[in-house]
């Protein structure tokens, strides 16, 4: 009988709950945080590093756990969207005069999303069933 986290990586329900919750979390991102004075104002509470690492480490749970395959390809999948996500996010704020785009934003979002696929690639099971249909 597999063991239950094989069998909730196998679910297909999770997955696709999982991507749909990333889109929404990184729209949610990028809508609040273009809004004027808002980042500012949060910054009060964190400073940007903390908030992109913490962001941009759950994102990559959510897309890890929203692919197929092997834990090494699900990390590779959720490090190149969250690298893709990431410089999304730049971009738009680069668009924006109260905003800027910045390569260490980027770089500490793609650190976040390698420091959690390496993790959950090395506490994940090797052997995940193949996804039931």
């Amino acid at each position: 009988m597999p063991a239950a986290p094989s069998l909730l990586l196998s679910t297909p329900r999770l997955r696709l709950a999982c991507r749909a919750a990333a889109i929404f979390m990184y729209l949610a991102i990028v809508i609040a945080g273009n809004i004027p004075g808002a980042r500012a104002d949060i910054g009060h509470y964190a400073p940007g590093v903390v908030l992109h690492s913490v962001a941009y480490a759950i994102l990559t749970l959510l897309c890890w756990l929203g692919s197929t395959g092997s834990p090494a390809a699900r990390a590779v999948k959720a490090v190149l969207a969250i690298a893709l996500m990431g410089a999304g996010d730049e971009f738009i704020q680069s668009f924006f005069p109260y905003r800027g785009a910045d390569v260490r934003d980027w770089a500490v979002d793609c650190g976040a999303a390698v420091l959690v696929s390496l993790l959950l690639t090395l506490v994940v099971p090797k052997s995940v069933p193949e996804p039931r249909r």
